[in-house]
């Protein structure tokens, strides 16, 4: 630990009359009362389909058509429970950050078996589908964030990430955050979700096959210089990748390779918590306006430990400030991005916007 004593957090698990489990997290221990739960609905039925030309599992979850879409800010499911109003999935009147497990799952512990006759290789969905919300707040986002509350965020996502990989169900798991209705945010309130895949799913497998012939991700941190450099600190490093799919794509990663955040020392969690926030305030100030983007948190999968390069990747849609990236024809069928801006010339405006 640099600079200051270690906190540790705490953790308060409370388990919802339906079965699913809701996670409390903060620096001061959550004691405050249970107000009213929210009902419960059917359980789940998801399955897997194998994708004999792509190589890869689908999951069917029809349930999920009736999931909650933009809502009115006072049935927010993800604010606190205010005493005699609407019942949220939080039922207390207020946390730090909460994790809960998905009233709509894609992936379920108990997925039933799959129906029979599909003509294709078939698999339970199982594994699990969690909501992190960041803040009782039903504005902000993860740049407006306090510090310490983005610290306590990648404590919690640590903490899911060893609960979650020590199931046999799980062999993957991916924290991630969808921002802006440009990439289908269904809830406004500040949230990400987590998905721990009984599988790894193909990008996963396609980084850990790389990360084992050589640590990739660390020549190229030390290779770029200032050319690529969108902010850095002490153990951490933001840069748009030479190889940027998208315009104002941007990568946060440890200088020093780690499987994941449960392995951080204090500094790089600290470290990390500050980037993804700088981040997030420089995609805003960019175009003077709310940025939306795709982030997930790129971390070892079961088993690839020893040689997996934790990184943050933001994919954001945009390529001016009204132009929006869509995957066009070529991208959609043969995976082949077409990309309108320079790496070069987007980290520099990414870098400018302070």
């Amino acid at each position: 630990m640099t600079g200051s004593e270690s906190r540790i957090p705490t953790k308060r698990t409370h388990v919802k009359p339906d079965g699913r489990r809701l996670h409390l997290y903060g620096w001061a221990e959550h004691r405050l009362p249970l107000i009213a739960e929210i009902d419960p609905v059917p359980g789940p039925t998801p399955h897997l389909r194998w994708h004999p030309f792509r190589r890869e599992w689908v999951a069917y979850a029809a349930h999920r058509q009736d999931r909650t879409f933009l809502p009115l800010a006072e049935y927010c499911p993800l604010c606190p429970t205010r005493p005699g109003g609407f019942a949220s999935e939080i039922p207390f009147e207020n946390f730090e950050v909460a994790v809960f497990e998905n009233r709509f799952p894609a992936f379920h512990p108990d997925a039933p078996e799959p129906p029979p006759g599909l003509l294709v290789p078939t698999a339970r969905a199982a594994g699990q589908c969690e909501v992190v919300v960041y803040s009782a707040a039903h504005e902000g986002n993860l740049g407006l964030l306090t510090p310490e509350r983005r610290e306590l965020l990648v404590h919690a996502w640590a903490d899911r990430y060893r609960e979650l990989l020590a199931r046999d169900d799980v062999q993957c798991v991916l924290p991630f955050e969808n921002r802006g209705e440009a990439v289908g945010v269904t809830l406004h309130h500040p949230h990400g979700q987590i998905y721990a895949f009984p599988f790894v799913p193909p990008v996963q497998r396609d980084a850990a096959a790389t990360f084992r012939e050589g640590p990739e991700l660390a020549r190229l941190i030390d290779r770029m210089g200032d050319r690529y450099v969108v902010a850095e600190n002490g153990t951490m490093t933001a840069f748009v990748p030479p190889f940027a799919r998208f315009p104002y794509e941007v990568w946060v990663a440890p200088r020093r390779p780690q499987p994941g955040p449960w392995t951080f020392e204090d500094d790089e969690t600290k470290d990390f918590a500050a980037l993804m926030g700088d981040v997030v305030r420089r995609y805003d100030r960019l175009f003077g306006r709310p940025f939306p983007y795709i982030l997930s948190l790129q971390a070892a999968p079961k088993g690839e430990e020893a040689t997996f390069h934790f990184h943050a990747q933001f994919y954001p849609p945009l390529r001016t400030a009204e132009k929006m990236k869509y995957l066009a024809g070529v991208e959609q069928a043969a995976g082949t991005f077409l990309v309108d801006a320079l790496p070069e010339d987007t980290a520099a405006q990414l870098r400018e916007a302070t």
